[in-house]
């Protein structure tokens, strides 16, 4: 008899069951609030494996594509195939890292005796606690932070997928999807994040209503979801918010957003407000204004480069003066997207590899047997395979093989596919970083300090990095990681009015570049899909001519 299998885990498959019933054998948590009638769209599952065996979406699964179900509507019809399902809401190692630093504690939200204030106002009686939550809403990855608004502690950290990936793995896929099934998207991260916090509330002994400010850093189009805005401008030249042409139609001062908890749906006190961080223009938003103030931007006097590795690769460039930034679309594959046995940075994903005497050695996360491999991971079988010898810079396997073999035992294998794919994404990392030195007038080596933030960047082989062209070959005594900066800044942000007032001033005089504009462009990434180093010196310092790779 076929079965049924989450994680490992399975069960024997008897016709007319669905998916919800199995996750309740299986003890496997998914979200509903509608009894499992299809009408509150919160049991989204992913079938890995063995769709043909369940019966047709329903009427309610019409906003779902794919191999996306819901939980409670997915039932099986043939018990002679093997099927697989995991949930939009697994935990990631990835991200949960941030590098605290000490911050001024002077909230918005104080407490005068027992009666609670937001900005001056009153909005409640003490009830034992007064919290806030910063959040990092990435588009593959979302970290909470809970923070205690009297002593600045943080409480607890925790990190989950965003469950909006039935919408597609980037930001372009999710605004054409957000345009076709409008609300779905924000209803579907509302519902992780009021679970969330009932869980801490839970763990913790708090209640919701102890919650008064939320702050939320996120690219432009994750955030405006959140905040209930449309979103197809972003996705349509000349790609922005409809609250960044506001701000230069002079229409509003400011691109950051206030909102009552309850108007978006987060379950909090009625009084709670959730504020948004600015934006820097286009897809550049909230979450890399936060990264700037988590490394202390306003204070930089020498030139930096920040580097906000994701889905969407953030590059800014300059120093308190003059600051030039970027966002690259490198699209999934480095967070597992694409990528035949790719994955984000779960257990059981390997996270370092290294070639010796012609075998592949390698590290998991968790230590257990592997099932795929995340980012780090592929940046340290691309370096390897290069210095081995068993790659060429353009990605030919040796003997030109279509495939090879990483781990024969698991079945885990590289494909040229796999290997031109990630030379795309990492090409939009090059050219990033490339274009924004070379506006600001400066070369790898002028950079005082490489700030590494997002994503897997904790856990990636710097080196390697550098060697194959995904980073800039600024000398490695100068490249930091600093974890998740973006939640870092958004805490600051939640305890101080003073660090709100200096993010949102400095992002009015951030200078964005379109990478596609730029009239070498198509040079530029053809030279980023090669898997070796980028230059140190750059030909024409600042011209909009061919650049002449050399070096």
């Amino acid at each position: 008899m076929a079965t049924i299998t989450h994680e490992g885990e399975s069960r024997n498959l008897h016709k007319g069951r669905t998916i919800f019933d199995y996750a309740d054998e299986l003890a496997v948590q998914v979200p509903t609030s509608c009894g499992r009638s299809g009408i509150c769209h919160e049991c989204i599952v992913e079938v890995t494996n063995g769709i043909q065996a369940l019966n047709a979406k329903t009427d309610s699964e019409s906003f779902l594509r794919d191999d996306f179900r819901l939980a409670c509507q997915a039932q099986v019809e043939r018990k002679d195939i093997d099927i697989g399902f995991s949930t939009l809401r697994r935990t990631p190692k990835i991200l949960t890292q941030t590098k605290e630093t000490r911050t001024e504690i002077d909230p918005v939200v104080t407490r005068r005796g027992n009666t609670i204030l937001y900005d001056g106002e009153e909005v409640d009686s003490f009830r034992g606690h007064i919290y806030g939550i910063a959040i990092d809403l990435g588009t593959t990855t979302i970290v909470m932070d809970l923070i205690d608004l009297e002593t600045g502690e943080t409480l607890r950290t925790s990190a989950f997928e965003n469950p909006q990936r039935f919408g597609g793995s980037d930001v372009m896929h999710r605004i054409s999807y957000d345009g076709q099934y409008p609300g779905e998207l924000r209803k579907a991260v509302v519902n992780a994040l009021n679970h969330e916090i009932e869980e801490l509330g839970h763990q913790l002994g708090f209640v919701r209503q102890e919650v008064y400010e939320i702050v939320v850093a996120g690219n432009s189009t994750m955030r405006d979801i959140l905040f209930r805005l449309n979103v197809q401008s972003i996705g349509q030249k000349p790609y922005r918010s409809l609250i960044e042409q506001e701000q230069l139609d002079g229409k509003r001062g400011s691109t950051t957003l206030l909102a009552k908890a309850r108007r978006l749906g987060i379950r909090a006190n009625p009084q709670t407000r959730v504020y948004g961080l600015p934006l820097i223009g286009s897809h550049v938003g909230g979450d890399v204004a936060a990264d700037l103030l988590s490394i202390d931007m306003p204070s930089q006097k020498e030139a930096i480069m920040l580097v906000d590795v994701g889905t969407n690769t953030e590059v800014v460039v300059g120093h308190a003066g003059r600051l030039v930034c970027a966002s690259c679309p490198a699209g999934p594959a480095f967070e597992g997207g694409l990528i035949t046995y790719g994955m984000p940075g779960y257990e059981g994903a390997i996270e370092s590899v290294s070639i010796e005497n012609g075998q592949f050695l390698f590290k998991t996360i968790g230590d257990i047997k592997p099932v795929g491999i995340c980012g780090s991971g592929l940046i340290d079988v691309l370096a390897e395979l290069r210095r081995s010898g068993q790659m060429t810079p353009k990605g030919v396997f040796s003997e030109k093989r279509r495939q090879l073999s990483l781990v024969p035992e698991s079945g885990i294998t590289l494909s040229r596919e796999d290997a031109s794919n990630l030379a795309q994404a990492k090409a939009a990392n090059f050219c990033g970083q490339f274009i924004v030195m070379r506006n600001f007038g400066i070369e790898p080596l002028d950079i005082h300090k490489l700030y590494l933030a997002g994503g897997f960047a904790n856990y990636v082989d710097v080196r390697n990095a550098v060697n194959i062209g995904f980073l800039a070959p600024v000398p490695f005594d100068r490249i930091e990681k600093v974890g998740n900066a973006s939640i870092e800044g958004s805490r600051k942000i939640l305890l101080s009015r003073r660090k709100r007032a200096q993010i949102e001033s400095l992002v009015e005089n951030i200078e964005h570049i379109e990478l596609e504009t730029t009239s070498d462009f198509f040079e530029i990434f053809v030279e980023g899909c090669q898997f070796k180093q980028m230059p140190t010196e750059f030909k024409k310092l600042g011209a909009q001519e061919p650049i002449g790779f050399h070096g």
